[in-house]
């Protein structure tokens, strides 16, 4: 008699490790943004896609802010074409961050997600940075 768990059987492992460098390959989390922002090891571009209200009352240390709508190729020419662009927003019920990953993509630009956005980045217990960074793209600008 089989359990709940392995009444469908588990993928071979090989299948198993090629689904996870793929999701590895799209996705990081905040410990590994913390880690990379401690160590002065910032290969990447940080960006906040909520609200601006939301990004100026608190976003994560070192990340710009940039609405899904403000991605535009002209707009990125501020980086180089092999920048890495790591997009965030309030956490798992919030779907602007794949917004934002197909937006990037579509534009044939590098994207990783952060999983867990601002409610990751607190459950971490990490510290916020208030008000705006330099780069970011304001609603007007």
């Amino acid at each position: 008699m089989s359990s709940r768990v392995t009444e469908t059987p588990a993928a071979p492992s090989a299948a198993t490790h090629a689904y996870y460098i793929d999701r590895l390959s799209r996705e990081t989390d905040c410990y590994d943004v913390h880690e990379s922002m401690q160590t002065g090891k910032m290969d990447f571009v940080l960006v906040d896609v909520r609200s601006e209200e939301k990004y100026r009352e608190a976003h994560v240390p070192g990340a710009i802010h940039m609405l899904v709508g403000k991605m535009t190729r002209s707009r990125l020419e501020a980086w180089p074409d092999e920048t890495l662009f790591v997009v965030y927003c309030a956490g798992p019920h919030c779907n602007g961050t794949d917004k934002a990953a197909l937006r990037l993509s579509e534009i044939g630009r590098k994207v990783k997600v952060m999983i867990g956005g601002v409610t990751g980045w607190a459950d971490e217990g990490f510290d916020f940075a208030h008000g705006s960074e330099p780069g970011s793209v304001s609603a007007g600008g």
